[in-house]
């Protein structure tokens, strides 16, 4: 990847989208669009159809149709696997175009998208097309009289929607496991990153994946996203996102079918370094990437930071020195570490956080303020509050922006209830040279990812998901078919 070719596709025109339904674009039913707007200069890119409920049940109506004549649902594994291997070698072909793309409509810098949207979700098609024919039913120990066999089957048409912060490889995550069992689906992207979510069905097409298998209707979350968690021929939902969406969800499910709802939701995450970490340098440069990378627009990022007295002030210094080294820029320039941050309204939310967080006693370390306002775009500085109490909104709510709260601890149980004092249970870290401190901190942390000596990292053979108001059910890893299929008992008496 070099700048000259992302500078010749950073100005490349963006066709006026439509929605992608039975294996082809088609118009949404209603005129209606919503633009584009790049976070990077504030300008409209193209415009996407404002899908609704008639374009969620059309797209339904295609999904079950390809399910129900099995062309993909009762296709032999060997044979779904081929067309998902090819699917991924078609990501990575198009991975630059994608990037690019990706990162134009929302503002992550253009190294960490190229890695985690196109070449993570290639990577995570792929998986899931080698453990197609790899996974098995059961045979259960019963008398000789009687075979007891446990079938693995799909659901038949699962729902899908997604952020707009790594809505690629967040969707791959999903979609994957989804069609590799058999299932068709049907995503709502995210109104502010709709792009590559789109290209990615034209390329499901190309790779042979049958018409209808995968769908993509753009609109608001409010219309198309409510109609297709109501609908009552869906069978799964399966979402990340804020946990007020969440919860109304779970409402549509209940007033409809309880189709089974799978829910990734906010985090607040720990970052926990203890005196005896083994390198203070590295584990502070790890720690500002861990929460200031893509602008903090993260569900996993260490957005807490806690640090025992005798090595605070050490560390904040390293800290503070590794967060000024970090260049906030153009993210289609690969010389930017941190991009723009979504849009106009996140902005806000962050620098109101900020505030509020000052006005309840924390102490401004650094950043906390817009910049490069010059540029039409939306970008704020990484910003670092220290002095932050439990009792104090930033400790226990999510910003979902370059936001740090640091606060001291003394002794490990301290470190464990400030740790466990949010309602979310995310993700978190430990930073010890001791590895019975890691064990205890791993048992205690009620978090669905605990990190040791490194923050981030976990790829697609480990699984991801959280505890209390993080959510249910997991992404990732064989354990995320769990969600997309069903175990049927054949009883048979011999």
């Amino acid at each position: 990847m070099q700048q000259a070719q992302i500078d010749r596709l950073r100005s490349a025109a963006i066709p006026t989208q439509q929605l992608f339904v039975g294996g082809r674009s088609v118009p949404a039913a209603r005129d209606v669009r919503l633009d584009v707007v790049s976070p990077i200069d504030g300008r409209v890119l193209t415009t996407i159809a404002d899908g609704d409920a008639s374009d969620i049940d059309l797209a339904v109506s295609r999904a079950r149709q390809a399910f129900e004549q099995g062309g993909w649902s009762r296709a032999a594994p060997a044979q779904r696997k081929k067309v998902l291997l090819r699917f991924a070698e078609l990501i990575e072909q198009h991975a630059l175009e994608i990037a690019v793309l990706g990162v134009r409509d929302n503002g992550t810098e253009i190294a960490m998208a190229y890695k985690a949207e196109p070449l993570s979700a290639a990577g995570t098609i792929r998986y899931y097309a080698e453990a197609i024919d790899k996974v098995y039913g059961e045979i259960a120990p019963t008398s000789g009289d009687v075979l007891g066999l446990v079938h693995r089957e799909p659901l038949g048409v699962v729902g899908v929607i997604v952020p707009w912060n790594f809505p690629l490889m967040i969707g791959a995550w999903k979609i994957g496991p989804a069609l590799a069992a058999g299932n068709s689906v049907v995503v709502k992207p995210p109104e502010l990153a709709s792009l590559t979510l789109l290209r990615l069905a034209e390329l499901a097409s190309e790779a042979g994946l049958p018409d209808g298998v995968l769908n993509v209707v753009t609109g608001r979350g409010a219309s198309a996203g409510e109609a297709l968690a109501l609908h009552m021929d869906v069978d799964v939902l399966a979402f990340t996102g804020s946990g007020a969406v969440g919860r109304r969800l779970l409402e549509c499910s209940a007033r409809s079918n309880l189709k089974r709802v799978h829910l990734e939701l906010g985090g607040k995450s720990p970052n926990i370094v203890f005196a005896d970490v083994p390198d203070i340098k590295q584990a502070a440069k790890v720690s500002a990437n861990g929460i200031f990378r893509n602008s903090g627009q993260v569900c996993v990022a260490g957005s807490r930071l806690l640090v025992q007295p005798s090595i605070y002030d050490r560390f904040m210094d390293e800290l503070l020195q590794a967060t000024a080294k970090l260049r906030v820029g153009d993210p289609l320039e690969l010389t930017s570490d941190i991009g723009a941050i979504s849009s106009q309204t996140q902005l806000r939310k962050n620098l109101d956080a900020v505030a509020r967080a000052e006005e309840q006693g924390a102490t401004r370390l650094a950043g906390g303020e817009q910049i490069r306002i010059e540029s039409g775009g939306n970008f704020m500085a990484p910003t670092v509050l220290a002095d932050v109490t439990p009792a104090m909104e930033l400790w226990r709510e999510e910003v979902f922006g370059p936001v740090l709260a640091v606060t001291r601890f003394d002794i490990e149980e301290e470190a464990i209830a400030l740790a466990n004092a949010t309602p979310y249970g995310l993700a978190s870290a430990v930073w010890t040279g001791r590895l019975s401190t890691a064990h205890r901190m791993v048992r205690a942390i009620r978090a669905g990812v605990v990190h040791v000596n490194t923050y981030g990292g976990a790829d697609i053979t480990v699984p991801l998901g959280g505890f209390r108001q993080s959510g249910f059910g997991r992404d990732k890893s064989l354990h995320a078919f769990d969600a997309y299929t069903d175990l049927k008992t054949a009883w048979i008496a011999l």
